[in-house]
């Protein structure tokens, strides 16, 4: 049984960090490409950032590019998001997902496994 389990969310002002972890079980991790994505109630899953299975290969999505950073430790079976100069429109429930393959990193449908989800609430 896949499991995904996400922690670190909380409450933070904003021009805050936050470091997002993800855990894995039940798949051979080094195998799978890593995505953190996010979600606003009333709107669409939306690409945050995403990993090879190597770690060799990192995207971002425009908004985030150049605050966030992803990471992930094959050895511990873990993805992170570390989230810096946090503003509130980073406001959201984000979400890890496991895929098997390549690219594309970007898409929701390109994940597998999803995780329940942290809230992160970044407050001016």
């Amino acid at each position: 049984q896949v499991q995904l389990a996400e922690s670190g969310g909380g409450l933070v002002q904003a021009g805050g960090s936050l470091r997002l972890s993800c855990a894995a079980s039940g798949l051979a991790f080094s195998s799978y490409k890593m995505g953190w994505f996010r979600q606003d109630p009333g709107k669409e899953r939306e690409f945050v950032a995403a990993i090879s299975w190597s770690g060799g290969s990192t995207y971002y999505a425009d908004s985030v590019k150049g605050r966030l950073t992803i990471s992930r430790d094959n050895a511990e079976n873990t993805v992170y998001l570390q989230m810096n100069s946090l503003k509130p429109e980073d406001t959201a429930v984000y979400y890890c997902a496991a895929g098997s393959g390549g690219s594309p990193y970007r898409w929701v449908s390109a994940y597998r496994y999803w995780g329940q989800g942290t809230q992160v609430t970044v407050s001016l």
